[in-house]
């Protein structure tokens, strides 16, 4: 009976096939490519929701590549269509794909306080719409989808869905795949040459930060250079951490080689600030391996590093290693300019302990907040941003929410037993703790993709105890029988 019921559906999804397949070949001959082309969509768009709806993982993986894409498809189709209301269509289908497969799911996984701190934080966002300052709705609309939304809803869902080891080693082996991927098509930008698309984005005021000295500040298909930067200096750590993991050689050495690709992706990026990524989460992932001497010799060599481009001029004929120098060089005009525009928003801020509000400074306050003075001055980091927008009170409990994500995400890291499973929660704290560092020069944990990868990254780590529980299961069982 069922060898029958096998070969009849395989029989139906073959002549639908065909069907389909003359109906596209005779809209083509009738009408143009058009037609054909937007009925093989909408059927390809039907066919996903389908299986998004049965399968829980698939929906989640799709969103995940999604937000990766995002900004490509933004660039490169239209920038008409509204591609970013796209990553929230395809949260929510996550979402409708979890409730409806409520069964399969243990909603106990996600009574934990890293949940409950996200939708404080949401909390927080939802009320600063009435904000005394008066920024504009449409701005705090646009502005709450990255600083909180983001955050409410995908943690959770990452609690349900991966919550096995085998999802932990998929989740890394994508982000490490995907990532070198982007260095890659980053290299084609710069040897090959900008698809029409990319140079538009160019052309419509990004050559004032993506072109310097005639050279080109990488970008990939990412949002600018400094997100690319940052993002490759975040899994070029986790990817190194990992190489150096109790292993098969042969993992060991792609992922040796993958960090290499992923730091030169850095580089060519020329976003100085993701230097600071690889310090600071390097340093987490000294201190996390519980080695103390391999600390002492670690921090011996972040120091030599650091004087190597703080105290020589050795590479500056290469262009990549100059920018990079000169993150260190408390003289550069665009650090100054920063430390400047800071002062002047001290000051402006001095009166308003709640901030001007969601979305008043950066893309959204030039677009919709154009009469407020705060719109009229980069942020050029997120710690900055979330300072201005919700105000010395916001950003105190903003950064204490940060600090207590970490000491938690250290403190578990530190108690797990399994030594293959700490490496992999050691090169995800140490990368989150990198993205927060490195926020700080430029707007990078609340954009797509880096802010996926960070709260999944957090729900792995807290997810650590259940998953090492898994090998000590398996070990009395062994023992046992």
């Amino acid at each position: 009976m069922k060898v029958w019921l096998r070969e009849s559906s395989n029989f139906v999804l073959l002549t639908i096939g065909i069907i389909f397949s003359l109906a596209v070949a005779f809209l083509a001959v009738r009408f143009g490519v058009i037609v054909p082309i937007m009925l093989t969509v909408t059927f390809l768009g039907i066919i996903y929701l389908l299986i998004t709806v049965r399968e829980i993982k698939f929906a989640f993986y799709g969103m995940f590549a999604f937000c990766f894409m995002v900004i490509f498809l933004y660039r490169e189709i239209s920038s008409s269509i509204p591609f970013g209301i796209g990553v929230e269509v395809m949260i929510l289908l996550v979402w409708c794909s979890v409730f409806f497969n409520s069964n399969r799911v243990n909603w106990k996984l996600a009574n934990n306080d890293l949940v409950f701190l996200a939708l404080f934080w949401f909390m927080i966002s939802l009320i600063e719409v009435i904000n005394p300052a008066g920024a504009s709705v449409r701005g705090w609309v646009q502005e709450i989808r990255s600083s909180a939304l983001y955050f409410i809803m995908i943690v959770p869902l990452s609690f349900v869905i991966l919550n096995r080891k085998k999802d932990l080693n998929h989740f890394l082996a994508l982000i490490i795949i995907i990532s070198v991927a982007g260095t890659f098509y980053g290299m084609r930008q710069l040897f090959v040459g900008l698809t029409s698309g990319e140079q538009q984005f160019l052309d419509n005021g990004a050559a004032q930060t993506h072109l310097l000295w005639g050279k080109l500040r990488v970008f990939s298909f990412y949002s600018d250079a400094g997100q690319f930067g940052a993002s490759q200096a975040h899994i070029c750590l986790i990817a190194f951490i990992l190489a150096l993991g109790p292993f098969l050689w042969w993992k060991r050495v792609l992922l040796g080689i993958a960090a290499f690709i992923l730091f030169y992706g850095m580089l060519i990026s020329g976003t100085r600030g993701a230097l600071f990524a690889l310090v600071a989460g390097g340093f987490f992932a000294l201190f996390l391996s519980k080695n103390f001497k391999v600390l002492l010799l670690g921090g011996m060599f972040a120091v030599a590093f650091l004087g190597f481009l703080k105290f020589t001029t050795i590479g500056n004929g290469n262009y990549q290693i100059f920018r990079l120098r000169t993150a260190l060089d408390p003289t550069d005009p665009s650090l100054n300019v920063r430390f400047t525009n800071q002062l002047i928003l001290k000051e402006y801020l001095s009166s308003r302990p709640f901030g001007g509000g969601l979305g008043v400074i950066g893309t959204w306050g030039k677009e919709y907040n154009k009469d407020k003075f705060l719109s009229t001055i980069e942020p050029d980091s997120y710690w900055v941003k979330v300072w201005v927008m919700y105000g010395i009170i916001g950003f105190v409990i903003w950064f204490g929410i940060m600090m207590y994500i970490v000491g938690k995400c250290c403190g578990i890291v530190w108690k797990i037993k399994d030594d293959r499973l700490r490496v992999k929660l050691i090169a995800l704290t140490s990368g989150t703790v990198g993205v927060f560092v490195c926020s700080y020069g430029n707007e990078v944990m609340n954009t797509m993709p880096t802010a996926l990868i960070l709260y999944v990254s957090w729900a792995f780590v807290y997810l650590g105890p259940r998953l090492d529980k898994e090998k000590e299961e398996s070990i009395n069982q062994v023992i046992t029988n």
